[in-house]
């Protein structure tokens, strides 16, 4: 009986295994670089929303803080688009016949809400709390970028599971004082430009246990000028429970505190401390020349939960 197939079938079978193998390897690269690209992540593109809105100018050229349109950024799950009032408390006064803010004003007579387009919008299944972020030392731009460079807001970073959970491996590497929270220009300590952190020895949120300054408190440090230099705990109105010194005439001092939020620029400004007055000056600050290390110890005191800890899939998945 003659041969059905030749002999250099054998060879032709083999190549067009190995031929089939790598179509399946290459299609997989190229699929998983498609569900990673801008195309489906929509990271750098600009929207074309109804007002073209400038953060840039907002935030960097008028000293906006992020709070005052995002209202609910530090005390609900999401940060809050700024109703049309926001925008017409100044723009009832200035550029009150500006072509581009028509949809503004328009929205404020018909009391119908300007149809804004999400820039950072996540899919339905995923749960994000803005406000755990922001009160555990994440601050707007590990996020959103530098939002105060950007004339039009765009999505810097994917957003996608990987991208979550490459932080949530390593918070540290993007932790920061609650008082870098809002500064835009936070680069993290480096040995030319240190930072000093201190327990405060109060009690309530997590986050307002630790103090952190960016000048060397040992040297006459401005942002502890409010603190009482005299640490004895021997006077009478010392209070070992709360350890807080009371003043001087026996009445309780009144809480103080400095600008929340430094220049979005160049990061200069106060930094925010709602210690009281008759508070007891930390007694040993640590000093922290990187990010890594200053990032382990917010994660220990503003208890971070680790890896091995987070073993729901409920934790972001509700």
């Amino acid at each position: 009986m003659a041969q059905v197939f030749d002999r250099s079938s054998n060879a032709l079978a083999r190549a067009g295994l190995v031929l089939t193998g790598l179509i399946v390897v290459a299609l997989g690269v190229a699929l998983n670089s498609l569900q990673r690209s801008p195309w489906v992540t929509r990271q750098g593109q600009r929207a074309d929303q109804p007002v073209p809105f400038s953060h840039r100018h907002h935030v960097e050229g008028l000293g906006i803080q992020c709070q005052y349109c995002h209202t609910s950024v530090e005390k609900a799950g999401y940060a809050g688009i700024p109703p049309t009032k926001t925008c017409m408390n100044c723009h009832s006064q200035i550029w009150t016949n500006a072509q581009m803010l028509e949809p503004v004003r328009q929205s404020w007579a018909t009391g119908q809400s300007i149809k804004w387009i999400r820039v950072h919008d996540l899919p339905d299944y995923v749960y994000f709390n803005h406000e755990i972020h922001v009160n555990k030392g994440i601050g707007c731009a590990s996020c959103h970028g530098r939002v105060d460079e950007m004339p039009i807001m765009y999505m810097e970073n994917s957003l996608q599971m990987e991208w979550c959970l490459n932080c949530h491996r390593n918070p540290a590497k993007n932790l920061r004082p609650t008082s870098e929270i809002y500064n835009m220009a936070w680069s993290g300590p480096t040995r030319d430009k240190p930072v000093w952190c201190a327990e405060t020895g109060k009690g309530g949120p997590t986050a307002q246990q630790i103090n952190c300054v960016t000048k060397d408190p040992q040297q006459g440090n401005p942002q502890l000028a409010f603190l009482q230099q005299d640490t004895s705990t021997n006077g009478p109105n010392y209070d070992p429970g709360n350890g807080l010194a009371g003043a001087s005439n026996g009445k309780s001092s009144s809480s103080t505190g400095t600008d929340l939020e430094p220049n979005a620029k160049n990061g200069a400004g106060k930094t925010y401390s709602d210690t009281q007055t008759g508070a007891i000056l930390p007694a040993s600050y640590t000093k922290f020349t990187s990010q890594e290390a200053l990032g382990t110890f917010l994660s220990d005191h503003y208890r971070i939960r680790r890896p091995n800890e987070l073993q729901s899939c409920e934790v972001c998945h509700r």
